[in-house]
Parts: structure tokens; C-alpha cells; sequence
């Protein structure tokens, strides 16, 4: 199947891709993702459309965010997908609040909406009066599994600060309260925790600011790859090999970082698969399967050197 790009719409901002146009009766699904600038997300872009050419039974139509802070580009993404009577929205959320008012609005148009990767916010569905089902990983047990691994290197007093995600993002919270639970376990000392937005750039700037104020620092747990990345090249240019850093998403630019002990660990969400599976669900209750409900776990695993 030909795949092709479409300009981005310039009030929006948004990266879109679509395949051809396809017969009439096969369902049209809306795939919305967070910032395409991000491996992760680029990863999970590649899996939807291979998934999409091997089932052939549908149409993809996908938006990505041209940055971790478009809030705005998700909203809108929605809003065009109920224009276009779209058939299900698989939408992972770059803000678990905002993304509520507009996801009711196309549920009210008898649009099935799946919620993966990151959870929409509970007490928002509930004031909005949906129940809707997390399609995703435990993003808490999995940032605990890498900040434990930091703990036991560095035992008990191990001087470490934590890169925050979005703090509208409820994944970002589920990690940073994972981390803040290796913290807990293993007594380690938190020096500092600050966002970084998902952001590579803007990582390195913020723990560049954090190793200035505390030399000391020892370990640093980055709630994604894309900040630890940031966090790798900040202690390359100081000049650091001391300190140990741990990530999230285990995309493939960390791989050799792990390999050569500039990364101690990362966590595996098998992003690749992540919106392929979500679609998957989505057409099943298309097709008059029934609603998904509650919690539906996706894995995660610990990825260290070997």
C-alpha cells in the first residue's frame, strides 16, 4: 500500500500521515499521538502503519504533535475526525485533563474512543460524566523498576535528582511517583526534581542547572529516553562519567548508552506495538464486540546491561 504525507495544517501544527483512500465500507480509524520529534513516538508511527498494510481491513488516518507541549494540535485533531466521521479515535493524550471535554464531545457522536499510553485523568471523566478504559503499561511499577535498579548501585544516602515529564501528563505523575518510590525504599537522598517536558534540549539545560547546584549528584532517574539522552549529553560535556543515569521507553538510540555504561537501565513498554494493539481493540468494538472496560495492561520490562 502507498503511503503518502500530507502538509501539516498551519493553524494546527500537526504532522499528518494517511494511507490512500480506501473502499467505503472499511472502518476509518483516528490515530493521535503525542510529539512525532520523538523516537518513541516515530516508532510507534511505523508499527500502526505496518500493522494497517498487514490487517488491510481499514483506514489509518494518524497526527502526531510537531512538540511535547502542542496541547492544542491533540484538540483539534479530534474535533477533524468527528468532521470526517471517523469510525474509533485511538488517542494517547498529551494532557490527561484537556483531553476529556473533546474526547466526551466525539463519543457523543458515536465515535469509539481508546485511551492508550497515557491515562486520561479520573476525576475529569468523572466530572465529564464518561467512563472510559486505559489501554497502557504500569507507569509507576515501571519507573520503579528502573529507579530501583539505580538504588541498589547506589545504596543506601545515593545523592539523586529526578527529570520530570509533563506535569499535565499522568504518565509523567505515575513516574515520578515510581521513581519517588525506589527513592523511599532504598533511602536515597532527592536532591532536586524538575520537568523537563519530555524534551531532550530542554533536559540537558535543566540538569546542566541541577549538576551546577549539586556537584554531587550520583544518579539521575529521566522519566523517558529522549530527557536521559539530554541528561547523557550534559555529563559528557562537564566532562562526568561518575554518575549513573536511568530512563524510560527503551527506544533505540539508548541502546549503545547502555551497552557502554553512559545509561545504567531504561524500561521497555514495547512502544512499536503499543498503537497497533490499541487499534486492534478499537475495531473489535467497532465490529460489535463489547466496550473495553477498566484497566487493560500492556508489559513492560527492565532493559540493562547484559
Amino acid at each position: 500500500m502507498k503511503i503518502f504525507k500530507l502538509a501539516a495544517a498551519a493553524a494546527t501544527g500537526l504532522a499528518l500521515l494517511a494511507g490512500t483512500a480506501m473502499a467505503d465500507d472499511k472502518p476509518k480509524v483516528g490515530l493521535i499521538m503525542k510529539s512525532l520529534a520523538n523516537e518513541f513516538f516515530q516508532n510507534m508511527m511505523a508499527g500502526a502503519e505496518a500493522h494497517q498494510e498487514k490487517r488491510g481491513d481499514y483506514e489509518l488516518l494518524a497526527v502526531g504533535m510537531q512538540n511535547e507541549t502542542d496541547f492544542e494540535s491533540q484538540i483539534n485533531a479530534v474535533e477533524n475526525f468527528i468532521t470526517q466521521g471517523v469510525d474509533a479515535i485511538v488517542v494517547a493524550p498529551a494532557d490527561s485533563r484537556a483531553m476529556v471535554r473533546p474526547l466526551k464531545k466525539a463519543m457523543e457522536a458515536g465515535i469509539v474512543v481508546v485511551n492508550f499510553d497515557v491515562a486520561l485523568d479520573e476525576d475529569a471523566k468523572k466530572q465529564q460524566g464518561i467512563e472510559l478504559a486505559f489501554v497502557g503499561p504500569d507507569n509507576r511499577g515501571g519507573a520503579k523498576l528502573a529507579g530501583d535498579a539505580l538504588g541498589k548501585k547506589l545504596g543506601e544516602g545515593g545523592k539523586v535528582v529526578i527529570i520530570e515529564g509533563n506535569p499535565g501528563a499522568d504518565n509523567a505523575n505515575q513516574r515520578r511517583m515510581g521513581f519517588e518510590d525506589s527513592v523511599a525504599e532504598y533511602k536515597l537522598d532527592l536532591l532536586d526534581s524538575r520537568t523537563a517536558h519530555w524534551e531532550t534540549e530542554e533536559a540537558n539545560t535543566v540538569f546542566s542547572n541541577m549538576l551546577t547546584a549539586h556537584p554531587d549528584i550520583q544518579g539521575v532517574m529521566a522519566a523517558n529516553d529522549s530527557m536521559a539522552i539530554g541528561v547523557v549529553k550534559a555529563l559528557e560535556s562537564a566532562g562526568r562519567t561518575d554518575i549513573m543515569v536511568v530512563g524510560f521507553d527503551n527506544i533505540p538510540a539508548v541502546s549503545p548508552m547502555i551497552e557502554d555504561g553512559r545509561m545504567l537501565a531504561t524500561v521497555d513498554q514495547f512502544g512499536t506495538d503499543m498503537a497497533a494493539n490499541a487499534i486492534n481493540l478499537a475495531l473489535e468494538v467497532v465490529g460489535g464486540g463489547d466496550e473495553l472496560k477498566g484497566w487493560v495492561k500492556t508489559p513492560i520490562e527492565l532493559v540493562a546491561a547484559q
